[in-house]
């Protein structure tokens, strides 16, 4: 049976959970949050999959690539070039130049709606073939093909730039998901965080569905209850929870849905009604990139009640640093010994599985 902890115990399991946290603020937090850490067991000593999911992930904010801008980013263990061609249309290629290997997101420029490569000026369509070389009459036939450049397909939605991985380079199994309530015009501009947190995305995704860690990780009252329903490649969960104010108890409600692996939005309502898109993609085996994107209402935000919608914002945001604490350090275990009140964690796995496509091949 079950044995209540007093204060006490709770206590100190707050404390040493957030101990890393205590000394940390402003500009200080913000660098650990994405700060390396060097000195971490390696992904096999951690028991960490080697293999990444398929599904839609996002590589960057549509507000960070401009019209002619490129950018170099790192997802999936492999080095890729982003950019935006004139025609407003953002493409997504591997990094290095077929021609002579050059990386071409570190000074390669946007050429109409080709990336000019920094070496010789190869340029190259987002489809990875390439259409001019400026000192050459003709171009080699290998260069002319669909993916001599490794390309990615590419959907911009939600205010981001998303990009489709699958292993074995197989078309997307189901479209990016396009979250209508994020297109109104009464909510606010995106409040924007970051984390590098050093798991693989299917023990973040584990996260999700652990109710139980928020009582002892989190400080809440009690273990929260959620309704969770898995449906092809999409999970929701939705809570009830009763929120202490100022003015006494308020009756909440948390709605979350995920759509693959990388896409997820989570809308809160009961004090001051928030939405989070989290935008997650893995960056090595042991490198999780985690984006939490907020909006709320902009009369919320800009009003009196500006102090209360700042607050759930921190409040989550620092949600987001305690499970850092715990998940930088974590080993994934083959065979977890569960208890009844740990979450749908049985479930949760049956449905990421379907991500791997080495699973999938399994089954075949």
């Amino acid at each position: 049976m079950a044995e209540n902890l007093n204060e006490s115990t709770e206590s100190t399991l707050l404390t040493a959970t957030r101990k890393h946290l205590e000394d940390l603020s402003g500009d200080e937090l913000i660098a650990w949050r994405m700060a390396d850490m060097p000195d971490r067991p390696s992904a096999d000593e951690r028991n960490l999959p080697d293999e990444f999911p398929m599904g839609w992930f996002a590589v960057c904010y549509s507000d960070e690539l401009a019209v002619g801008q490129v950018k170099s980013v790192r997802y999936f263990a492999t080095d890729l070039v982003v950019w935006r061609g004139e025609d407003g249309v953002a493409r997504v290629l591997d990094a290095y130049c077929s021609h002579y290997g050059a990386h071409m997101g570190e000074g390669g420029v946007v050429h109409g709606n080709f990336l000019q490569c920094p070496f010789h000026a190869w340029r190259w369509d987002g489809d990875g073939s390439c259409k001019e070389i400026p000192y050459s009459e003709s171009i080699p036939n290998k260069a002319t093909v669909k993916d001599c450049v490794p390309s990615w397909p590419v959907s911009e939605v939600n205010g981001f730039v998303y990009v489709w991985h699958h292993p074995d380079k197989a078309k997307p199994l189901w479209e990016c998901k396009v979250f209508d309530e994020l297109d109104q015009p009464e909510w606010a501009p995106y409040q924007k965080f970051e984390w590098k947190i050093y798991i693989s995305s299917s023990s973040m995704a584990d996260n999700a569905v652990d109710t139980a860690h928020f009582r002892f990780v989190h400080g809440t009252q009690n273990v929260p209850e959620y309704d969770y329903e898995f449906d092809g490649y999409t999970k929701k969960g939705t809570a009830y929870p009763k929120l202490e104010t100022p003015r006494g108890v308020v009756e909440g409600k948390i709605e979350s849905i995920g759509v693959g692996p990388g896409q997820g939005l989570v809308k809160f309502s009961g004090i001051c009604n928030t939405m989070l898109v989290a935008a997650n993609a893995p960056v090595e085996r042991d490198i999780y990139h985690v984006r939490f994107a907020y909006t709320q209402l902009t009369e919320d935000m800009n009003g009196p009640r500006a102090g209360v919608a700042k607050a759930i914002m921190r409040d989550l945001t620092s949600q987001q640093d305690q499970d850092k604490v715990v998940l930088d350090r974590l080993r994934k275990l083959d065979r977890p010994i569960l208890c009844a009140g740990d979450g749908p964690f049985a479930r949760q796995w049956r449905f990421y599985d379907q991500f791997f496509a080495s699973k999938q091949r399994d089954k075949q």
